[in-house]
């Protein structure tokens, strides 16, 4: 029988060694949570000098650098280190904030001329590829041997003809990454109506605040006396015109200027050309689709045009540069035999705010109340674009009550028989690499809505997780998301470019 004393001093012991077991329990805790806040401040440390070298290197080098198509300058901390975890799920690898301080650091340290550079791509290869070269510098030399041999860019000037949604997106996008000015720079902008002190204010608001894309993240101040806005510090000329051929350009100091038309009311190539009898002006760019002019969605159709033989452009509609980059894709891949699309779109300025007459069927309808069936060229519009695809396409649109972040749903019938692993597989590869690569961003999130997309530069959304395959693998259902307001007016800045001749080196 266990005496009392002895059973008492063994529950002792027990408790003693419990205790003990508890105390180095929490001291590896605390030691293993100090080993997490010393990473964090490392890893926010790091990321402070990665955003010091980004801004060093746009500023005064005109050396622009993105994390996988997304833009990196101006952002922070936080933002930075998502856009890295992000990264890292895409490839499907760690892609750390430390290997891409050390390559950006061999990036500033030779001698480059302006250029756009993929961090995350090089980052990704650094670490993939079988390396045989001794050091990050040497690596990076090797696979940016090409950029010394780009062309020299002769800045272009630019002229708004407009300033609605897409106009003032535009200039926001300019402004923000006018840099050094060796690319686009926004002269002017070309409106109706008196330019008053009030008119000028209200202007410089709308710009300033948007209710969908937030505040600009810049500076904009009024110049009365000479009608401007004066934004992130540079002056940009208003002037008021009715007909686009009565303008003096030259009087302003512009030149060889690019007219970039978002206004709505020119849309034929007879109409269009208006713009080139104005003095100053050398060629145009339609926002929206063109009759008779080359409707191009870049990335896709834009070399197949000399921008030293044509003037006149159309940029297509925000539908059709959503979803072109995909239709091209699974026609290249897998064939389309057929196929349907339709958009759930969200309400534009051209609907009624409370129910009133329109000169179409149920646009008239509360656009913010309701959902409104109504057309869209889209199907058609492809074909211009992907002419294999002519006659292969209808398409329909539902206006849906919300302001902006738009959804392409392609029904497609192709002829190579496939699963949604291998269309998965095939689109990302074409976000990874190729001529799509600023495109096609591929989402790989199980939560994603219409807000979560709204200030996406990218075109096409892909929603991996939302993919339909049929049985047979011939039937397909792709969702693709696009912010139709910002998506698009990168795109019209990316051909902009191109018909300017002012796009630099890339490595995507």
């Amino acid at each position: 029988m266990t005496k009392p004393f002895t059973k008492t001093f063994e529950i002792y012991i027990f408790a003693e060694n419990l205790i003990k077991l508890e105390s180095y329990q929490i001291m590896s805790d605390i030691r293993s949570y100090e080993k997490e806040l010393a990473f964090q401040a490392d890893r926010r440390k790091a990321t402070t000098e990665f955003i010091k070298i980004i801004s060093d290197l746009w500023y005064d080098r005109a050396i622009e650098v993105v994390l996988f198509k997304n833009q990196i300058i101006d952002k922070n901390v936080s933002d930075i280190i998502n856009l890295h975890e992000y990264a890292g799920e895409f490839v499907q690898k760690p892609i750390s904030i430390f290997d891409s301080v050390e390559i950006l650091r061999a990036i500033n340290d030779i001698n480059l001329p302006p250029a756009k550079l993929d961090i995350g791509k090089l980052t990704y290869e650094y670490h993939s590829e079988e390396n045989t070269n001794l050091n990050v510098k040497a690596f990076v030399l090797d696979k940016l041997t090409d950029a010394h041999a780009s062309k020299e860019i002769k800045p272009k000037d630019v002229v708004l003809y407009g300033f609605g949604r897409i106009g003032r997106l535009v200039a926001r996008e300019l402004m923000a990454k006018t840099g050094r000015g060796s690319q686009l720079r926004l002269r002017a902008v070309v409106v109706r109506g008196d330019l008053s002190q009030e008119v000028l204010e209200k202007r410089a608001a709308l710009l300033k605040t948007d209710s969908v894309h937030g505040q600009f993240m810049g500076t904009v101040d009024i110049d009365e006396e000479n009608e401007a806005l004066i934004i992130n510090g540079t002056t940009v000329k208003f002037i008021s015109a009715d007909k686009p051929e009565n303008i003096d350009y030259s009087k302003y100091g512009i030149y060889n200027a690019l007219i970039i038309d978002n206004s709505g009311a020119f849309r034929d190539k007879a109409s269009l050309s208006r713009h080139l009898e104005a003095k100053g002006a050398s060629k145009v760019l339609l926002t929206a689709p063109g009759k008779e002019v080359p409707n191009i969605v870049h990335g896709v159709n834009h070399a197949e045009f000399d921008p030293d033989k044509i003037k006149v452009y159309s940029a297509a509609s925000c539908t059709t540069n959503a979803i072109t980059p995909i239709l091209k894709v699974m026609e290249d891949s897998l064939g389309i035999k057929k196929g349907h699309i339709e958009t759930i779109h969200a309400y534009t300025n051209d609907q009624n705010l409370v129910d009133n007459m329109h000169n179409k069927y149920r646009r008239g309808r509360a656009a913010a109340l309701n959902m409104v069936i109504t057309e869209t060229g889209a199907g058609a519009a492809v074909a211009k674009a992907l002419p294999g695809l002519k006659g292969k396409l209808t398409s329909n649109a539902i206006r849906v009550p919300v302001p902006n972040g738009s959804l392409a749903i392609l029904n497609l019938e192709v002829k190579t028989k496939t699963s949604k692993e291998s269309v998965n597989t095939i689109l990302k590869k074409y976000a990874l690499e190729g001529d799509l690569v600023e495109q096609i961003k591929y989402s790989l999130s199980n939560e994603l809505v219409s807000t979560d997309i709204v200030g996406t530069s990218a075109p096409s959304i892909y929603d991996s997780k939302a993919t339909l395959v049929s049985a047979d693998g011939k039937s397909l259902v792709l969702y693709i998301w696009y912010d139709n307001e910002f998506g698009y007016s990168h795109q019209v800045i990316r051909l902009a470019k191109y018909i300017a001749k002012v796009r630099r080196y890339t490595y995507y």
